[in-house]
């Protein structure tokens, strides 16, 4: 028994120094970056006082909780309960060894139960105090008592366990069921404003662990606190009731462990702050090159960054083996001080069993483990109370929501509902701003009409404030000031849902939910027939789309909607508008997002339904407002303007500005749409492109949106900036890809790519010089794993002392067993010093190995691969940090832990076997068993987390998609709907907690037993054999509690196995991302390298689309070229493809089909860093690194070592010396992190003399002066003007005064060139240059 305690003191110490291995680069990526904001949060937020945690509580839930206490404390007090046995068992075992060893002596005898010298007579024998009794202690009789002692608490504590456990977890389950229902139907409740604030994802999350965390605080663990803290007073009880002078005198060792845990603990976590504070450093400049890959790419850095993360990494290094090694000391340290207190406990206390004849050993026993058992209880009750903590932490925020009174409750019953609905809708002064945005106001004194049965239109610019007036309407919000009424009464004043049942809403992104079509139109009107569902279909045009469906009006549509093309979802929820019979129809920019032939369906379906209802339109093309009643012009939050589409025109207000650009805009388009088709009548890809795209002018639309949303085609003058990012369709291809790539961009996350875990043998590979480190580790950790069956050797040892006869050698051989106990505890303070410094040395090594490599890796990688959403600079970084540490964890420590519990349990086996291996044989049967509860312990802490999430996901998705289309739902008034769908999916997950609340205590109590069941047998069988084979007592403690201690070791092993599997995972994706082979290698010597580099450009039917968005064709086939020495211009509205040439010339990317040549050899054939080496780049904002101004020039050429002359000499060429000079550090100024200490004329000219001092043959500027003002643009141009001399050049330009001088000037559209020539020529030409020159338009 006393060796299993012993054991579990040994897993807390183990548990401890794990804590510290793995939580110092974060568990998990998020919890790096989390951990700041939560602290931040949750630090003030514990409002909520623990009892509080139960509000939720019924009679009957409280009644579970007392019951389950009361249980926890008497299964607490088993433990003590069961020293008291065993220390009589003790006593048993030495009386019965000392009248043995009495009776050995050939002159006594034992004569009426009492032993007698043979040759004296009974009077004598009585003078000489000869009253030992003998003959009457049956061993085995006793023995099979004590088991059924044992068997008896075991059963108890069986049952108690079950009893503490189940009763917890099942009342904690009704009350978190009580507490998600109560959170999400509130939270439906709350008004639009409130979503505003708190990000759906929050919610969802709240929903999720913040409700998970307040039941871990509620349940189990409760009730484990409770168990420990009975042990713990008991057993402390138990100590100074049987002795109080060696529970003194133990506990006044205490303080030395106390003070060393404490110690350890802050060292580590000092130098776990140093660590990460020095891999911050790594991480800030692997952001840094990540974030600005391209330019990396461009100058060559590669190797160089490399060199400079490699350089960071090394501090890192070098912490981490400190912590290591403080950890070692400590660990040893501790260890040392236990033995200590077990050589003084022993010496001391056999001291007062044999001199003062005080205490029998067995009391010695019990004094010594109770207070041992005391203070491991109070040890592993701390973790609850962490539990506890967040516990309260996140019922903070889910209680005060919970508690919170919405402005604008909708499911309440409160206001008046009108018997007759005319529909005249009127603003009065009304001020509003979004509860989110404060500062910005939307409505500023809107006055406006809307008469009913007519059809009003709004127009105005982006941000004029058209949808926000349309949903004050709803009531989503309440103005700030003055009011909205219908019919003359104020809308604060009418019922809600009534309200908002009359009012039926077509978005522009209409929400679907996942379900039938059917399903969806009923979600307009409760209750509503089939017939009425067709009608509505038919009505809105969807009808005949629907019936063509293979399930018709029951085909599944599709999370979002996503099965269903714009113009279906569109028409669907046209449906499902008109299904409400509304008087008052919303539409919202309805047809914007959809083709030309999808919107005139969509057009004529509205058209149909508006009669004879108030309709209010918003819509950004003219031919859906022309026929409207009257048209409202809106600016700046106020109604600026009123009429017909005539009237409108003749006052040459906003209404107008917006036509004209709109004509003149669709003219240009039309023309170009024109030519296109013409052309393409020969082209098959190109008439495959155009039907895809949907209508040319939409997929132009999509392509401008998609490069920026600001800047607009070159068609549009600047003045109408803000309308013409929502003048054209987006077109439906556009449209559709967005909603499905919202649908995926959902799953990437959790299905990164599914990896198989790396084998072992390869991530050892990388671990191979470190094999010195390795082995004196292991050895270290063997030496520290045979440790613990030599305790359970000297233990038993001084039982048997206590039977010798002879009091001088029982007193000699007490103190060899003590001064060997400290022995001990000095070679455990040096292995366990070794076994930490040796494998962190190695474990950070190869963090450090690992991570080099790998970031080596994906700078080698193309371009194209860093475009990928999962290859963000973020998502690389983390990767880089948490992967390769976590890697260490399948080697390094992870080893020693093996070595160290096989080291275990090879020793145990050993010595039991030698010692009696029959009893060990019996023991063995259990070991099994007791793996099994270590392990199921283990699983216990970690918990059924997976199966609650599975359980949880049917409720989750519901409340998702809920809270995701909060307007939606609020607009049809279905919140009701969903808190009742979301409470039946909650009945799942509660079954589910009250079934697991039974096997989770059936597990707990059987791991609780399993020990005592083991003992019971073990020392009923010793007794037997003590009685019939001879053996000695003490061999009996010997080898059960040799065996015990192995047993939990066993258990221990296999709770490690979770960080094993987690780092065999992690490598497995670092070793994917080592074979990846990049498309275009950076790293090899392969390709053509040549002496006299021309610098002759070709680009030859070039088409191009980015990999990440294949739908959207750049280049088209481009074709132009350029000699060497000539500069070459290209103008053209933004996302025609002037940068994407440059790109492909750098070989950023490949063309997917047509050639790049230079000099005449194909681009794909050239070796890539000699192809970057002859070129130099300036781009319109150049990214600078995080170092001095001179090594920010010298970044130009990373193939040599340049001098200071060079760099100054390209400094004067690139009109920079002068400025530098200025400066009090002139070339050694810091830059800043991306050059934010300098101005933007001052960072182009660096990124100039950067670009010089490569001395390229070909020179790319792109837009390199369009960021400045006029003053520093004449001084960069300058300095372009003659950085261009003699090089072969290409400049893209957006004013074309800088271009004029060109030798040849391209003009590009939908990536092919339309016109090429000299400035002159083109003029002549009068086509898109000229016109382009002569309105000074900015291009794009």
């Amino acid at each position: 028994m006393p060796g299993s305690v012993k054991l579990r003191s040994i897993k807390k110490f183990g548990h401890e120094n794990d804590a510290y291995d793995f939580s110092n680069e974060g568990e998990d990526d998020v919890s790096l970056f989390m951990s700041k904001k939560d602290k931040k949060k949750d630090e003030p937020t514990i409002r909520v006082g623990f009892f509080q945690l139960f509000r939720f509580a019924t009679w009957r839930e409280v009644c579970m909780m007392i019951f389950g206490s009361v249980c926890a404390m008497l299964h607490g007090s088993a433990q003590p309960l069961m020293l008291l046995v065993f220390g009589m068992l003790t006593d048993t075992f030495i009386e019965y060894d000392i009248e043995l060893n009495e009776l050995r002596d050939p002159e006594k005898h034992c004569f009426n139960n009492t032993i007698q010298w043979r040759n004296l007579s009974v009077e004598l024998n009585l003078e000489l105090n000869m009253t030992r009794s003998c003959g009457l202690l049956d061993i085995e009789y006793e023995m099979t008592n004590f088991a059924y002692y044992y068997v008896g608490i075991g059963s108890a504590v069986f049952i108690l366990g079950y009893l503490q456990i189940s009763m917890w977890v099942s009342s904690a389950a009704r009350q978190i069921q009580i507490i998600r229902k109560l959170y999400f139907s509130k939270v439906m409740r709350m008004e639009i404003g409130w979503f505003d604030c708190n990000s759906v994802g929050e919610l969802n999350t709240r929903m999720s662990d913040d409700i998970n965390k307040i039941n871990d605080a509620i349940a189990d663990q409760v009730s484990i606190f409770i168990q420990r803290f009975t042990t713990f007073l008991c057993g402390f009880l138990m100590g100074f009731a049987r002795g109080w002078k060696l529970t003194l005198v133990i506990i006044s060792v205490s303080p030395l462990i106390g003070v060393g845990a404490a110690l350890m603990a802050l060292f580590v976590a000092k130098l776990t702050g140093r660590e990460l504070q020095a891999y911050a450093k790594a991480g800030a400049v692997a952001d840094e090159v990540l974030s600005s890959i391209r330019t990396v790419a461009a100058f060559g850095g590669e190797k160089k960054e490399v060199e400079r993360y490699d350089n960071n990494l090394i501090s890192a290094q070098r912490w981490g083996i400190r912590k290591g090694l403080i950890m070692g000391f400590f660990t040893g340290y501790l260890w040392f001080i236990i033995f200590l207190c077990y050589a003084l406990a022993f010496w001391y206390g056999s001291s007062l069993v044999i001199d003062t004849e005080e205490y029998t050993p067995g009391t010695l026993l019990q004094v010594f483990f109770g207070v041992l058992i005391a203070a491991l209880n109070l040890g592993q009750a701390s973790p609850c109370l962490e539990a506890f903590a967040s516990g309260r932490g996140a019922a903070t925020t889910i209680f005060e929501t919970i508690d919170r009174e919405p402005e604008i409750d909708c499911l309440s019953e409160a206001g008046y509902k009108l018997d007759r609905v005319k529909g005249d809708l009127e603003f009065h002064n009304v001020t509003f701003y979004y509860p989110s945005r404060p500062e910005v106001k939307i409505l500023d004194q809107l006055s406006l009409q809307v008469k009913s049965g007519e059809t009003t239109a709004f127009v105005g610019p982006s941000g004029a404030g058209k949808s926000t007036a349309v949903q004050l309407i709803q009531r989503f919000y309440d103005p700030k000031e003055g009011m909205v009424t219908l019919d003359g009464h104020d809308i604060r004043g009418l019922n809600i849902q009534w309200l908002r049942s009359l009012i039926g809403i077509v978005e522009q992104e209409p929400v679907l939910f996942a379900t039938t079509i059917a399903e969806n139109i009923r979600y307009g009107r409760p209750g509503v027939s089939h017939e009425d569902i067709v009608k509505a279909a038919k009505e809105a045009n969807a009808y005949n789309f629907i019936m063509d469906l293979p399930q018709k009006f029951d085909t599944m549509v599709g999370e979002g909607g996503g099965q269903m093309s714009g113009g279906q979802k569109q028409r669907i929820a046209i449906a499902r508008a008109l299904v409400r019979n509304p008087r008052i129809l919303l539409l919202d920019m309805a047809t914007s997002a959809l083709d030309n032939e999808s919107e005139a369906v969509v057009q004529e379906a509205l058209d149909k339904v508006r009669l004879g209802r108030t309709t209010i339109s918003i819509a950004h093309r003219l031919s859906t407002i022309k026929n409207a009643d009257i048209i409202v012009g809106f600016e700046h939050g106020r109604a600026v303007e009123r009429g017909k589409h005539n009237e409108l025109l003749d006052r040459k207000g906003v209404y107008f500005t917006l036509v004209t650009l709109q004509s003149q805009g669709d003219k240009a388009l039309n023309q170009k749409a024109q030519q296109m088709a013409e052309g393409a009548g020969t082209d098959p890809d190109s008439q495959k492109s155009l039907s895809r795209a949907g209508s040319y002018r939409a997929s132009l639309r999509a392509s401008i949106r998609q490069r920026s949303r600001s800047q607009l085609s070159n068609v549009i003058p600047e003045s109408s900036v803000p309308i013409a990012g929502e003048l054209g369709p987006r077109s439906y291809a556009e449209s559709y890809i967005s909603q499905e790539t919202k649908g995926k961009s959902v799953l990437p996350e959790d299905e990164e790519e599914v990896v198989e875990p790396a084998p072992v043998t390869r991530i050892l590979k990388y671990n191979a010089p470190e094999w010195p480190y390795m082995v004196f580790g292991s050895f270290g950790a063997a030496v520290n794993g045979g440790v613990n069956p030599v305790y359970s050797l000297l233990f038993s040892q001084i039982l048997a002392t206590f039977s010798m006869s002879d009091p001088v050698a029982q007193r000699r051989e007490i103190n060899g067993i003590c001064l060997f106990f400290v022995i001990v505890g000095l070679i455990t303070f040096f292995t366990q010093m070794i076994q930490g410094y040796s494998f962190s040395k190695s474990g950070e090594l190869l963090t450090r190995r690992l991570r080099r490599v790998g970031f080596q890796a994906m700078l080698g990688q193309e371009i194209g691969w860093f475009d990928d959403h999962r290859n963000s600079p973020g998502a690389l970084a983390t990767r880089l940090a948490t992967d390769a540490s976590q890697v260490q964890g399948a080697t390094g420590s992870q080893i020693g832990m093996i070595v160290n519990s096989l080291a275990n349990i090879g020793v145990a086996i050993i010595i039991s076997f030698y010692f009696s291996w029959k009893l060990t044989l019996v023991i063995i049967c259990f070991l099994p068993f007791l793996a099994l509860s270590g392990g199921l312990q283990a699983k216990m802490l970690t918990g059924f987390a997976k199966q609650d999430k599975q359980a949880m996901e049917a409720a989750g998705q519901i409340s998702g998609e809920a809270l995701s289309n909060i307007r939606t739902v609020a607009g049809l008034g279905k919140e009701r709907k969903f808190v009742e769908m979301y409470e039946a999916q909650l009945e799942a997950p509660y079954r589910a907690a009250m079934k697991k609340a039974n096997v989770y205590g059936a597990c707990y109590g059987f791991a609780q037993c399993v020990v005592f069941m083991a003992n019971s047998a073990s020392y009923r069988f010793g007794g037997y054999l003590v009685r019939h084979e001879g053996l000695h007592f003490s061999l009996v403690f010997r080898v059960i509690s040799a065996i015990v201690t192995s047993g939990t070791a066993l258990g221990r092993a296999s709770s490690y196995t979770p960080d094993y599997a987690k780092a065999k995972i992690s490598a497995a994706r670092f070793f994917q991302l080592l074979d990846r082979v990049p498309k275009i290698c950076v790293y090899s010597d392969k390709g053509d390298k040549w002496a006299d580099f021309k610098g002759n450009i070709e680009f030859m039917d070039c088409k191009f689309t980015y990999p990440s968005r294949p739908d959207i064709q750049v280049l088209n086939g481009l074709c132009v070229s350029v000699k060497p020495g000539q500069t070459l211009a290209f103008v053209g509205s933004s996302g025609c493809g002037k940068s994407t040439s440059v790109q492909l010339l750098e070989r950023f990317y490949d063309p997917d089909s047509g050639k790049v040549r230079i000099d005449g050899r194909e681009s794909t054939r050239i070796n890539v860093p000699f192809l970057r080496s002859k070129i130099g780049i300036v781009s319109q904002e150049p990214i600078l690194f995080d170092c001095s101004i001179a090594e920010n020039i010298r970044y130009g050429d990373n193939q040599r070592v340049l001098s200071m002359d060079d760099v100054i000499s390209a400094a004067k060429k690139a009109q920079l010396h002068d400025f530098v000079m200025s400066l009090p550090e002139k070339y050694d100024t810091y830059v800043g992190s991306q050059g934010s200490q300098l101005s933007r004329g001052q960072k182009q000219r660096i990124a100039i003399a950067r670009a010089i001092i490569r001395d390229p043959k070909i020179l790319l500027l792109d837009e390199a002066t369009s960021a400045l003002d006029t003053e520093s643009e004449k001084t960069v141009q300058e300095a372009l003007d003659k950085a261009r001399e003699g090089r072969t050049c290409i400049v893209i330009a957006h004013r074309l005064s800088t271009i004029q001088n060109s030798d040849i000037i391209a003009v590009m559209s939908r990536g092919y060139v339309i016109e090429k020539g000299t400035h002159d020529h083109l003029m002549s030409l009068m086509g898109a240059y000229y016109k382009l020159v002569t309105t000074g338009a900015p291009i794009s």
